[in-house]
């Protein structure tokens, strides 16, 4: 079954939960869907193309959580969260920050890199190797950690 099956299949048995919560989050993800594939032309969206909209959805739910917490907003933060968390449930697992640091090690061996000029270099392959599983600052904090 792919994504947007999956996110279909997701989408009725929310509307028959009546969860508004899930339904509003399913629905943001369907739209970004649809979106992308008006945008493109194509009549189906890849997997991976899925897993990137979800990515970004995700981190405008917690940017957007981030500026209502700070702005005194948190009933508008709190729904931010609630819907958040429902999106996530597509996401792959999260890798911990042990994880992301033994992974970008290895990069770093295998690279040779030594110092921060390399940096781009290391980023690139930890970018590509840990899509989806780890947060790109997060991965770029610890690059930056090992190589200073």
């Amino acid at each position: 079954m792919t994504i947007l099956e999956q996110i279909t299949a997701d989408l009725k048995s929310a509307m028959k939960e009546k969860n508004k919560d899930k339904l509003q989050a399913i629905r943001s993800i369907k739209t970004a869907f649809t979106l992308e594939m008006t945008k493109t032309g194509a009549s189906e969206i890849s997997d991976a193309d899925a897993m990137k909209i979800i990515q970004k959805l995700s981190k405008q739910r917690k940017d957007s959580a981030d500026t209502y917490k700070e702005g005194n907003r948190e009933d508008l933060a709190e729904k931010e969260l609630v819907e958040l968390e429902f999106i996530q449930v597509y996401l792959p697992k999260q890798l911990s920050e042990e994880e992301i640091e033994v992974e970008v090690k290895n990069i770093v061996e295998e690279t040779g890199a030594s110092s921060m000029k390399e940096m781009g270099k290391v980023m690139g392959i930890a970018s590509k190797k840990l899509a989806g599983k780890a947060d790109g600052k997060l991965i770029s904090v610890i690059v930056k950690k090992l190589l200073s």
